[in-house]
Parts: structure tokens; C-alpha cells; sequence
């Protein structure tokens, strides 16, 4: 293998073009998606507090994905690695594409059925799988967190891999719910595992510096009060990228810890939605995606923001520890 591009510098190079395609794609983007009426359709049993922020423009995850490509492109030359997080990430924003453009040509919230973004999302996640197969040295053992050591899957690694990124590709999904929340959430995730490729000497490392690179950049405009919107087009793509590397790196399970805010997010949906169905119309919390809940109770967006890019940050740190 070619250890030429895997080094620190490297990723900071793929940063810092990652980011500067960022930075310049978005404000010539922005007035496009404002133009063409791309805007955000809000749900009506959302907190008021949000109803302020229809029409703002979404489907901004087309600037994450474009200028992640810009910078992974200098990076692709014989890095099947690379390559296969890179089609994993178009992929899944294709899906997400889809899934905005049915929201903004329906005028509504609901774009494609659960049941089609599902089967999409399973059929990639499977013909990604079967893909590492094919790649020199991939095989069926993943790291456990804590022991240090591997165990061999066999033949249930298919099913549990498939599970664990439809867990994170919806994870990334219902995270975005607040200014700047999902971006910087899986801004600070990526950035764990980009040191964990760096230390495994992964030739996903430049790859991993681009969606970090792309992700400051777009976070400029998606802070509060955000400019635009990622819409699923970015969400499914960042969840699908963030699983893809996890995958590639054979640290599938360190998703449970260093991203718990997905996995929060996701369980308050199963939680809620079991409870409801149980008891017929009571409710655990005041409405989720949790993050709403701490809305409901008063807190503040950019202070939700900040807890939840903190609580991530900690994620982070075990995460370290269990390696």
C-alpha cells in the first residue's frame, strides 16, 4: 500500500480545501436555492418558535457534498477506500436529494414514505458492505471498545453492519433539527475518527479531512440564524459518511459512544412513539427528536446547541479512552 498521503499534513490540506470550497460555494449557492423557491417546509406540530424559519433555503447539504468531493478528488488516485466512502456519501445525498425535492414540490414536511427511504437506504448500505469485501486486507472482525481486542463476526456481520448504519444514517437525520446542530455534531464526530484513522494509518484520512473541511465551512452559514439549511439531501449523506468510516476503520461499535447524540436521538423517537402506541396518546417527553423536548422546556436554541456539541465533545474523549 501507498503510505505517501496518509499523514497530518495531508488531512490538513484536505481541511483547508475542503474549506475553502465551502466558503465559496455557499453564498453563490444560497441565493439559488432562494431563487428556485427551495425552501424549508416547517411541521405544523412543531415548537412556534420554528415557523419563523419556513422558506428558509434548504437542500444545503449539496455544498457539503460538493466541496467534500472537490477535496477528495486530489485523493482518489488508487485509494479504493477513499473511494467507496466518497460513493457511499453521493449515494445516500441522492437519496436525500430525492427525499427535499418531493418536500418542496408537494409543498409539505413528508417527502419520500418511510417504507421507500428505507428500502433505498438498505440497498446501498448492502451493496456498500458487499463492497469492503472486495477490498485488499477487509474482513469480518470489528474492534471492541475498552478490551482492545477483535472479534470475527462471521456470518453476522452483514446484518449487524447493515443495522448499525441505517441506525446512524437516521440518527444524522433527526439530529437536524436546530441551527447548526447536525453540522456541528458531525463536525466533532468526524474529527474523532479522523485521528483514528491517522493513527491506523487509514487511507480514509483524506477523506475524513474533507467532510471536516466541509463541515467549518458550511457550519458559517448553517450557525444560528442559519442561512440555509443541509435538508436530508446533507443529513443522509453526512450519516451515511460518518457510518461508512466507522465501518472502513473496523470501529463500528465506537458509533455507540462517540455518537450518543444520534443514538439519543433516535431512541427518544422509539421511546416516545412505543409509549404512545402502548398507552394510547400518553408521551414520555414533550415532543421529539428530543431536542425539541429541551426546547419545549425552555431552553434556548444555541444553548441546546452548545449542550449538545459539548456532550459530543466528552463522547469524544471516551471514545479515546476505549480505543
Amino acid at each position: 500500500m501507498d503510505f505517501s498521503y496518509i499523514s497530518l499534513s495531508t488531512a490538513i490540506y484536505a481541511i483547508l480545501i475542503a474549506f475553502v470550497a465551502s466558503v465559496v460555494l455557499c453564498p453563490i449557492l444560497i441565493p439559488y436555492l432562494t431563487r428556485f423557491k427551495f425552501g424549508q417546509y416547517v411541521r405544523n406540530d412543531g415548537p412556534e418558535s420554528h415557523l419563523k424559519k419556513a422558506g428558509t433555503p434548504t437542500m444545503g447539504g449539496i455544498m457539503i457534498i460538493v466541496s467534500l468531493l472537490l477535496s477528495a478528488i486530489l485523493f482518489l488516485q488508487g485509494n479504493k477506500e477513499g473511494m467507496a466512502l466518497v460513493l457511499l456519501t453521493l449515494a445516500f445525498g441522492l437519496i436525500g436529494a430525492w427525499d427535499d425535492l418531493m418536500k418542496i414540490t408537494k409543498r409539505r414536511s413528508l417527502g419520500l414514505r418511510a417504507y421507500q427511504k428505507f428500502l433505498l437506504q438498505m440497498v446501498v448500505s448492502l451493496v456498500f458492505i458487499f463492497y469492503c469485501f472486495t477490498l485488499p486486507g477487509f474482513s469480518t472482525y470489528i474492534l471492541i471498545p475498552f478490551i482492545g481486542t477483535y472479534w470475527d463476526l462471521g456470518i453476522f456481520y452483514a446484518p449487524l453492519i447493515c443495522f448499525i448504519m441505517l441506525g446512524t444514517v437516521n440518527g444524522a437525520n433527526l439530529t437536524d433539527g436546530l441551527d447548526g446542530l447536525n453540522a456541528g455534531v458531525t463536525l466533532l464526530i468526524v474529527a474523532f475518527f479522523l485521528f483514528a484513522a491517522l493513527a491506523s494509518y487509514s487511507p480514509t484520512l483524506p477523506i475524513a479531512g474533507a467532510a471536516v473541511g466541509s463541515l467549518l465551512g458550511f457550519l458559517l452559514f448553517n450557525a444560528y440564524p442559519a442561512k440555509v439549511f443541509m435538508g436530508d439531501t446533507g443529513s443522509l449523506a453526512l450519516g451515511a459518511f460518518v457510518a461508512g468510516l466507522a465501518i472502513l476503520l473496523g470501529m463500528p461499535l465506537w458509533l455507540g459512544i462517540v455518537a450518543i447524540i444520534y443514538v439519543i436521538e433516535v431512541l427518544s423517537v422509539i421511546l416516545q412513539v412505543g409509549y404512545f402506541k402502548l398507552t394510547k396518546g400518553k408521551r414520555i417527553f414533550k415532543m421529539t427528536p428530543i431536542h425539541h423536548s429541551f426546547e419545549l422546556s425552555g431552553w434556548s436554541e444555541t444553548k441546546i446547541v452548545a449542550f449538545f456539541y459539548v456532550t459530543t465533545t466528552i463522547a469524544g474523549l471516551i471514545g479515546y479512552l476505549a480505543l
